[in-house]
C-alpha cells in the first residue's frame, strides 16, 4: 500500500475545530482513495501551554491533549506523530521510525510548509507544498521572508485559483503556483437539514475577528484584516431583520467592537464552546440554517479566487453560503446554493434570496459541494496532475 504523509498544524492550534477539519479532509481524502495516511506535526516544546494559558511541559500541555484526542477520535493514533524541532518525540514512533516512514513515502502533503525537518520533509518521493493563505504565503516570499517555508518542495499548489490572472496582483515571482479546491470528505459531512417553516433560516460562521496575521504591503498597497471587512456589514441584521450569529474568536482589547456587534442585532458565541473540536465544529456549522462570512481583505481586495474550507462544509451539510467575493464567479456556479456579495446591499439582497427558497438553496448547496469539492474529486484530480497513485 502507497504511503501518503500529511504535514500541518493542530497541536498547535489546540480548541480550534475548524483548523482540524483542514487536515483531516486531506487525511480522510487520502486513505478513502486507498493510501496508507500518516500525520506528522512538529512543535515548538516553548509554545506548549496548560488549559490555564501557562507556559507547561509538553506531557501536560492542551497541545497534545487536544492532538491525542483529535487523533484517536478519527482512528488516527496508531498513523500520527507530534515531535519536536529536534526530533523529540512526543507522540507516536521515534525519530529515526519516522525517517524511515519518510523514506518510503511517494507522497507528501505539506499545509502551509508546516513539516519542515528536513529529513522528513525530503524523504518522500512527491513533495506538495499547500498554500491556503494567497497573498500572505506570496507577498512573504517575495518580500525575502522566509515563513512561508517554500524550499524543499517539488509542486506548488493553492486556494488562491486566480493566482496569475492579469487583475490578481499577487506575485507568483519563481514558483509555479497551480490551483487547487479545499476537499470535503462528504460521508463525514452528509446532509442536515432543519430549516422549517417554523424555524427560519439562521445565517452563522466561524471566525477570527482580526485573523493570525497583520496587514501586509506590496506594490504601494497594504492590504487589510477581516475586521474591515466584517465592519461594512454592521447593519445587516437591522436592514435585512434575520438573524446573525457569530462563533466570533475576538482579544478583549475589541471590545468596542463586540459592543457595536451586539448592539446591531448580531449574536456572539465562544468559539471554545461551540466549535472547540472536530465534533463540535460540525455540529455548530449542521445545526446552522446557511453561512453568511466576510473574507480577509487580502482575499477580497486582490480578487485571489480564494475559497473557505469551512465554506465547503457548510455547502456539503447542505447549507447555502453568502460569502464575499474573492473573485469566485469565474471558477464556479454561483446564485443559487452558493451566492456572492461585495456591499451591504448586495448582502441583504442575498439574505432574502435564501430566506424566500431556503430548500431550493439547500439542494444546491450540497450539489456544489458533490460537484466540486468532494474529496474524491479534488485530491484525485491533484495526484493525477502529479501523477502519484495510491
Amino acid at each position: 500500500m502507497t504511503t501518503a504523509i500529511v504535514g500541518g498544524a493542530l497541536a498547535n492550534k489546540p480548541g480550534n475545530g475548524g483548523n482540524a477539519w483542514t487536515r483531516l479532509q486531506w487525511l480522510l481524502g487520502l486513505r478513502r482513495l486507498g493510501f496508507r495516511t500518516y500525520f506528522i506535526e512538529q512543535i515548538d516544546a516553548a509554545t506548549c501551554t496548560d488549559a490555564d494559558g501557562a507556559t507547561a511541559r509538553v506531557e501536560d500541555s492542551v497541545n497534545l491533549a487536544f492532538f491525542r484526542r483529535v487523533m484517536e477520535s478519527f482512528d488516527l493514533a496508531d498513523s500520527s506523530a507530534l515531535v519536536s524541532a529536534d526530533g523529540t518525540p512526543w507522540y507516536g514512533p521515534g525519530y529515526p521510525d519516522l525517517v524511515d516512514l519518510a523514506a518510503e513515502a511517494a507522497l507528501l502533503i505539506n499545509l502551509g510548509g508546516h513539516l519542515a525537518l528536513p529529513p522528513l520533509q525530503s524523504g518522500p518521493r512527491h513533495r506538495v507544498y499547500l498554500d491556503d493563505d494567497p497573498g500572505y504565503t506570496q507577498i512573504w516570499h517575495a518580500a525575502g521572508n522566509p515563513g512561508p517555508r517554500l524550499a524543499g518542495h517539488e509542486h506548488y499548489f493553492t486556494y488562491g485559483a486566480n493566482l496569475g490572472a492579469p487583475d490578481c496582483p499577487i506575485p507568483t515571482g519563481d514558483v509555479a503556483w497551480r490551483p487547487t479546491r479545499p476537499p470535503v470528505v462528504l460521508e463525514e459531512w452528509p446532509v442536515s437539514a432543519i430549516s422549517t417553516v417554523d424555524a427560519p433560516v439562521r445565517f452563522t460562521t466561524v471566525a477570527s475577528w482580526r485573523g493570525p496575521y497583520g496587514p501586509v504591503s506590496w506594490g504601494g498597497r497594504t492590504y487589510g484584516l477581516k475586521v474591515h471587512e466584517f465592519r461594512k456589514l454592521l447593519e445587516l441584521p437591522q436592514r435585512s431583520g434575520k438573524t446573525f450569529e457569530i462563533a466570533l474568536d475576538i482579544h478583549p482589547a475589541d471590545g468596542k467592537d463586540l459592543d457595536l456587534l451586539r448592539s446591531h442585532g448580531w449574536r456572539i458565541v465562544e468559539p471554545r464552546r461551540v466549535a472547540a473540536d472536530p465534533a463540535a465544529y460540525r455540529r455548530y456549522l449542521q445545526g446552522s440554517g446557511a453561512e453568511l462570512s466576510a473574507a480577509q481583505g487580502i482575499y477580497v481586495e486582490t480578487r485571489s479566487g480564494w475559497f473557505s474550507d469551512r465554506t465547503v462544509c457548510y455547502l456539503a451539510s447542505g447549507k447555502p453560503a453568502l460569502v464575499q467575493d474573492t473573485g469566485l464567479g469565474r471558477r464556479y456556479p454561483v446564485g443559487e446554493g452558493l451566492l456572492l456579495f461585495r456591499t451591504l446591499d448586495e448582502a441583504c439582497a442575498g439574505v432574502e434570496k435564501i430566506a424566500r427558497d431556503d430548500e431550493r438553496h439547500c439542494l444546491a448547496a450540497r450539489a456544489l459541494a458533490e460537484d466540486f469539492f468532494d474529496s474524491d474529486k479534488v485530491i484525485g484530480a491533484l495526484l493525477e496532475e502529479i501523477g502519484v497513485g495510491p
